[in-house]
């Protein structure tokens, strides 16, 4: 392993003291905390290798903070998150700007108001979550199919529950729905 592919706080391992932690790193040698002692080793020499994962991008044609961004919003799609302004262009027009109000029965408590923005943000990641709490049931190795039909049948009730406020959703398909 050459100098240049060390960096500060890379684990990595050798043969003989096992896995260590770079400390620091000089012109030909690194400082390495290994469990019995801190060494001072050259990495030229001494047959050492990473000790996590790693990855090498070669003939990368994007720039890298685009290509760090496309990745940051593939996992956060995948995990279900979406941006508060992305929510708010799912809202019909009509509720813009508009505001959710609650009357207790009790006259002698506050009226309490949420802007629709925020009530809709709320609901769309309560949506996400199922959508992955979903996934997650149908991808899962211990559950037999049976088990995973049944607790499907309870994520489907709760979509039926939800399509009480379809009516804020500006297009159909992003609707809450109990078919499966």
């Amino acid at each position: 392993m050459n100098i240049q592919a060390l960096s500060i706080g890379l684990k990595i391992r050798h043969p003989q003291y096992g896995v260590g932690t770079v400390k620091s790193i000089s012109e030909r040698t690194a400082e390495i905390r290994f469990d019995d002692a801190t060494r001072t080793l050259a990495p030229d020499t001494s047959d050492i290798t990473t000790a996590e994962p790693s990855v090498a991008i070669s003939g990368l044609d994007t720039p890298l903070k685009q290509f760090v961004a496309a990745t940051i919003e593939s996992v956060l799609e995948r995990l279900g998150y979406e941006k508060p302004d992305g929510v708010v262009e799912q809202l019909g027009v009509r509720w813009h700007n508009g505001k959710m109000v609650l009357h207790p029965a009790d006259p002698t408590l506050q009226t309490r108001e949420v802007p629709l923005e925020v009530f809709f943000h709320k609901l769309v990641g309560v949506r996400n979550q199922l959508r992955v709490l979903e996934q997650k049931i149908n991808a899962h190795e211990k559950l037999t199919d049976g088990e995973k039909v049944e607790m499907q049948q309870y994520v489907s009730r709760c979509y039926g529950s939800l399509t009480t406020f379809n009516l804020l959703f500006r297009n159909k398909e992003e609707q809450f729905s109990s078919k499966a």
